[in-house]
């Protein structure tokens, strides 16, 4: 049974309303959303927040809006198998560690209900990080396993700035996070992950054909990435299923740069359009993992 969102402080089980899985709320974030199409205007409320600076001297004004850090059951990851990954903690290795089922999640996009089942998210943390307790509302309270994971992770896990623009009813949503700093041939390396959501707004289907990425680095460098599809894949936007979402990772020999770039999307009548990636800031942070992301 699904709930209103005004009565979303008192759950914590939700269904995506997009992707449609079930999931649990670990904790709140507080982000900057940068939207190139909806300046200023807010649908939830928002306090206005941070400007970001494009590497053509554009200022975007951000609004301030929460996201949520969650559990994505097990039984539904074949509809989205979204995961976060970690560096490893040896020096010189590129080895990443990825814990599945780790989604982050806009307030718009949480429909809270409540599960009469003892278990009601299949995961391998969710009895790690949560704890039942039948007689309240929430029946389900963090651990201290949860605490400390959470503080011990934060530099990894936090989430800052979220960009979005819209091309043609598509809208791209980028979330990017900073994963640390390797040392590589006596080079420092720095690393990000990005996460992306494409989501088709018409009532057209599209087929997402190309990626095209520009990527600079604070010291000068300008690399231009170019590639059929994405993750291996040339995803169908359709009325039926209107949302794709991918993670994936770029290295710097600099503690920061921007990326930006676009999608070649094809209709159904064989057209293509070029649909815009915002540019985004890649940040890195003094903090460094000692023991990637152990519980």
């Amino acid at each position: 049974m699904t709930d209103s969102l005004s009565t979303w402080k008192h759950v914590r089980l939700f269904l995506h309303s997009v992707f449609g899985y079930r999931g649990v709320v670990l904790f709140p974030w507080e982000a900057e959303v940068y939207d190139r199409n909806l300046q200023r205007r807010s649908s939830f409320q928002e306090q206005t927040g941070g400007v970001y600076k494009t590497p053509g001297g554009v200022e975007v004004h951000g609004i301030r809006h929460t996201y949520y850090q969650t559990l994505i059951d097990e039984r539904d990851w074949p509809f989205i198998p979204e995961s976060v990954t970690f560096l490893g903690a040896q020096e010189g290795s590129r080895s990443l560690y990825a814990i599945p089922g780790l989604d982050y999640v806009a307030h718009e996009d949480i429909l809270p209900y409540h599960s009469s089942e003892a278990v009601p998210i299949i995961h391998e943390l969710f009895e790690r990080f949560l704890i039942g307790d039948p007689g309240k509302d929430p029946a389900f309270t963090g651990r201290e396993t949860l605490k400390a994971w959470r503080e011990k992770n934060h530099p990894w896990l936090a989430l800052s700035s979220v960009h979005r623009e819209t091309t043609e009813c598509i809208r791209v949503t980028v979330i990017p996070f900073y994963m640390g700093c390797r040392e590589s041939q006596n080079t420092s390396v720095y690393w990000w992950r990005y996460c992306i959501r494409l989501e088709n707004l018409s009532k057209e289907a599209v087929v997402l054909r190309e990626r095209h990425w520009k990527i600079f680095s604070i010291s000068g460098t300008l690399d231009t990435v170019r590639g059929r599809g994405v993750v291996g894949l040339e995803p169908v936007l359709s009325p039926a299923i209107p949302a794709f979402q991918y993670s994936s990772h770029v290295s710097l020999h600099a503690p920061s740069g921007h990326m930006w770039g676009s999608f070649k999307m094809e209709r159904t009548n064989g057209q293509t359009f070029e649909c815009r990636i915002p540019p985004f800031a890649l940040e890195s942070c003094s903090e460094e993992p000692t023991s990637g992301a152990a519980i």
